[in-house]
């Protein structure tokens, strides 16, 4: 069974950093292709950055040059840096795989940048 838990979320100003956490269990994680997600009041869930077992990264055009994703596959953990947040990063943070089986959607991290 494959599940994740997402931490690090909440309040900063626009400008400022953040960094997420991702805890996953499951077999050869190692291998699996990684991603985080969002979702902001209204919207629908959106990829903004993902991570190959080879450490190949892809991000969305909104994030990108701000936002990294990195792994650490000994400890099944995958990583968020958010570098000059904006208003518009407001929403709740998940993190998947998108490898399958992919989780079951969690709570996620609630990340709200002040303007």
């Amino acid at each position: 069974q494959v599940r994740t838990v997402e931490s690090g979320g909440g309040l900063v100003q626009a400008g400022g950093s953040l960094r997420l956490s991702c805890a996953a269990s499951g077999m050869f994680f190692s291998m699996k292709t990684m991603g985080w997600y969002r979702q902001a009041p209204g919207k629908q869930r959106e990829l903004v950055a993902s991570i190959t077992s080879g450490a190949t990264t892809t991000y969305a055009d909104s994030v990108k040059g701000r936002f990294t994703i990195s792994r650490d596959n000994a400890k099944k953990t995958v990583s968020l840096q958010m570098n000059s947040v904006k208003p518009e990063d407001t929403a709740v943070y998940y993190c998947n795989f998108l490898t399958p089986p992919i989780a079951s959607w969690g709570q996620g991290t609630q990340v709200t940048v002040s303007s």
